[in-house]
């Protein structure tokens, strides 16, 4: 019998998360002083480390393009000069137009009204918009907007991998499904458990991987 059908993979994404915790404590994530910082953030992290992104954010305050009216006026190539820190800003600056468009033509331009119905119908708005994939768009879902969907991006696959709880080639959807069926349905846990993933996986579960030091080392599958 494997490990995960003796032990039941919630007890063992459970059993995860806590040994995480008890290695690198709160991660504060997602870093930023308003909701739709975080919107703009994920858009801008596509393809990016987030050393660019903090950069990109930092020229934004600056020029006052925070806010969803000045990204809504701003002409689309001087918003991409002022995004360039954080890479393919050429095609950042459409990504950022297009979600901007979304939100005035739906709740008039108001993020707050975008949060307060269905969030699982907002999902599907959401996925909608060119340029958000799914991996931005739930984490604009649970970051900026506290709702209990869970973030998979190449870390969490990689890292589920090594412990035998998915397939190296599992698909975003199956191993979303992974914790949105087997955890409780707790958007801070969501928000916690996914920013300890990414801060181990790059200490420690990388391409190749290192394993001194690791608090998941004795889980991991031979």
């Amino acid at each position: 019998m494997s490990r995960e059908s003796s032990e039941g993979p919630s007890r063992r994404l459970l059993q995860i998360y806590e040994l995480l915790f008890q290695q690198y404590g709160p991660r504060y994530w997602w870093p930023a002083e308003t909701p739709f910082e975080v919107c703009v953030g994920a858009i801008l992290t596509q393809n990016t480390n987030w050393g660019n992104v903090e950069k990109a954010i930092a020229n934004l305050k600056e020029a006052r393009l925070l806010t969803p009216g000045a990204l809504r006026a701003v002409p689309v190539r001087d918003l991409a000069e002022v995004i360039r820190p954080a890479g393919f800003f050429n095609v950042k600056s459409v990504r950022l137009k297009e979600f901007v468009a979304f939100l005035f033509a739906r709740y008039e331009g108001d993020l707050a009204r975008m949060f307060a119905g269905d969030w699982r119908e907002l999902r599907e708005a959401l996925l909608g918009v060119r340029g958000i994939g799914r991996e931005t768009c739930d984490s604009i879902l649970l970051y900026a907007g506290g709702k209990p969907t869970f973030v998979v991006d190449a870390y969490t696959k990689r890292l589920l991998a090594a412990l035998g709880l998915a397939v190296p080639t599992a698909g975003y959807e199956e191993v979303r499904a992974l914790f949105m069926e087997n955890l409780p349905n707790d958007p801070q846990l969501f928000n916690e458990y996914h920013a300890l993933i990414v801060e181990h996986c790059k200490a420690h579960c990388r391409k190749k991987p290192r394993c001194s030091g690791c608090a998941l080392h004795l889980l991991c599958i031979p």
